[in-house]
């Protein structure tokens, strides 16, 4: 069944112009030039997408946008806005559109944003609602029944059927990349690539390059056309993670790319269109980075239009023993071992510890468990929980978290796989024998010699 789009524009030029393009895509076109021409329409057209112009005779695109929202939800509707008026496509966003293309409109950009929307409708007659709930069901990787997760998860779904630029904020360790993944992945953007970048370990004098590309002798070094992580994620998702990281001067230039929605690449001429949703994310208090000057308030509305906020492991009660189990299931399998098991000590003291590195605490300190059970419980002493009484705040003591989350097993020597090899070898790789010279026991070898690769040695 070919698609249907709307088109709402109290000027004649551009609803022919718009109408032709569309009509060129193979759709079916229905136009209106106010908003109760537009809201009738919405009724009798059922339209798989609706185009508004935010300046109508009779209200603004916002009536249009809130009106979809309430009754059609499914629909997605995106604006068009005039030239240089980001502060209303951004509201225009908050309000519930898809997504927004400025005037003098981009026939290109405009392709690219009807074909990705049209994704949405593509066997979708259900209430948003329900399929939100379906996606979350069925297949989000993120392990969790507590009611944190659970809202999370439907915001996720919720937020995959937008193109708004999403900000996720959380501490170190609360999965923030996999919150983003899942949006990416939820959404019409699914088949292009998910880029993930981590801005703080980017050089600077590398960051316009690695963003934006360059061309071939355009500085020392470049021996030939590169393209940047724009590119790269074209239709699909850049995932800038650690975005306040950013220094001042690239703040400038990433806020002029997601304003024009084109990059030009170093030593380039022209600037190239580029298609990609941008979500952000940092553990540290961005409004507070904006306050202090390190941050530009202008890119902090650009890419905070929507807050999504993780929560810490302490804040999701049993999903603590949930996520252990889902850890110690990923050990086993990755080490081809058999899989270990709590003892009820050790399931009471996870319970009750904070978690100051959140998730990947929990999974490293299982994984350092494994090599040191003796026996198949892993026991109080083998998870060497550190002694902490607050729940510490990553977001101001990373250095401390490190050290929490990757402390050195008292009694085991620093190059444990020099030691191992040293004690392998000393045997003849007698692995009884090995562990007697090391103290430990024969599980505990074999652990660490599947965690070093040492299984695969003569």
């Amino acid at each position: 069944m070919t698609q249907r789009v709307l088109v709402i524009d109290d000027e004649p030029d551009i609803r022919e112009l718009l109408e032709l393009t569309l009509l060129r895509m193979g759709l079916d076109t229905a136009t209106a030039g106010t908003v109760k021409e537009g809201l009738l329409e919405i009724q009798n057209f059922k339209p798989d997408l609706c185009l508004t112009d935010m300046k109508l005779p009779d209200g603004t695109g916002f009536d249009i946008v809130r009106y979809i929202q309430r009754e059609v939800p499914h629909i997605p509707v995106a604006v068009i806005t005039a030239f240089g008026s980001m502060e209303a496509a951004v509201e225009a966003l908050k309000a519930g559109a898809y997504d927004f293309v400025s005037k003098p409109v981009d026939l290109t950009k405009l392709r690219d944003l009807v074909h990705t929307a049209l994704k949405l409708s593509e066997n979708n007659e259900m209430p948003a609602a329900v399929v939100v709930q379906d996606n979350v069901d069925s297949t989000t990787p993120i392990i969790g029944e507590s009611p944190a997760i659970e809202v999370l998860k439907v915001t996720i779904g919720k937020l995959a059927r937008s193109q708004a630029p999403v900000f996720i904020h959380g501490e170190s360790g609360t999965g923030k990349e996999l919150v983003a993944k899942q949006i990416h992945e939820l959404g019409p953007r699914s088949a292009g690539a998910f880029v993930p970048v981590n801005c703080g370990a980017i050089p600077e004098s590398l960051m316009e390059s690695e963003f934006f590309g360059h061309k071939k002798g355009s500085f020392t070094g470049a021996i030939e056309d590169k393209e940047g992580l724009f590119q790269a994620a074209n239709h699909g998702t850049l995932f800038l993670d650690e975005v306040a990281d950013l220094p001042l001067s690239m703040q400038v230039k990433l806020l002029r790319v997601i304003q024009e929605k084109a990059v030009k690449a170093v030593g380039g001429v022209e600037e190239v269109p580029t298609d990609c949703r941008i979500l952000s994310a940092t553990h540290k208090n961005l409004e507070e980075e904006v306050e202090n000057g390190n941050f530009r308030q202008d890119l902090y509305y650009r890419l905070n239009v929507i807050k999504l906020d993780v929560p810490s492991l302490h804040e999701r009660g049993d999903d603590i023993l949930l996520l252990a189990e889902f850890f110690l299931e990923q050990i086993s399998e990755r080490w081809d071992l058999p899989k270990a098991q709590l003892s009820e000590q050790s399931i009471n003291a996870l319970s009750n510890y904070p978690f100051p590195g959140n998730v990947r605490e929990l999974e490293n300190i299982l994984e350092r468990a494994c090599t040191l059970a003796d026996g198949e419980f892993i026991e109080p002493d083998d998870l060497q929980l550190p002694k902490v009484t607050p729940v510490i705040k990553s977001m101001t003591l990373d250095a401390t978290i490190s050290e929490l989350v990757n402390p050195t097993p008292s009694g085991l020597p620093l190059d444990e796989k020099g030691e191992i090899l040293q004690a392998l070898d000393q045997t003849r790789w007698n692995r009884t024998a090995a562990a007697k010279v090391l103290g430990m026991t024969f599980r505990q070898l074999r652990y660490r010699i599947k965690k070093y690769e040492l299984d695969q040695a003569p």
